[in-house]
């Protein structure tokens, strides 16, 4: 795994485990990653919102979402979109694989300091 995306993904028990536990139950979630991954559309430790996802049908392409991809939890951007998979990936041209939108439990709504 690249060095840069260590501290926004992590395998297991991971460092979204908790906010993908509220999204599933349908609370908005606030947190700050650290990384730069997803620089600079996401910075290290910028405050990050984000929502349950309602209708996947909604979900397009360059979204940001916290997704679980092989296990490991990510909030990286929809890359391509393929009948009901997404490819996901970060902001510096690493994809990540492909997953159905029942790995996608949130997405980006608002960005902070």
């Amino acid at each position: 795994m690249p060095s840069d995306s260590v501290l926004l993904s992590c395998r297991a028990m991971g460092w979204a485990t908790g906010h993908i536990a509220k999204l599933k139950e349908g609370q908005t979630v606030s947190f700050r990653p650290r990384g730069s991954s997803m620089s600079p559309k996401v910075k290290s430790g910028q405050l990050c919102t984000v929502a349950p996802i309602a209708d996947p049908a909604t979900l397009g392409v360059d979204d940001i979402v916290l997704c679980k991809v092989n296990g490991a939890e990510y909030l990286h951007l929809i890359k391509a979109i393929q009948g009901a998979r997404f490819q996901i990936g970060n902001n510096r041209g690493h994809v990540n694989g492909w997953v159905t939108a029942g790995s996608i439990y949130g997405k980006l709504i608002a960005l902070g300091e």
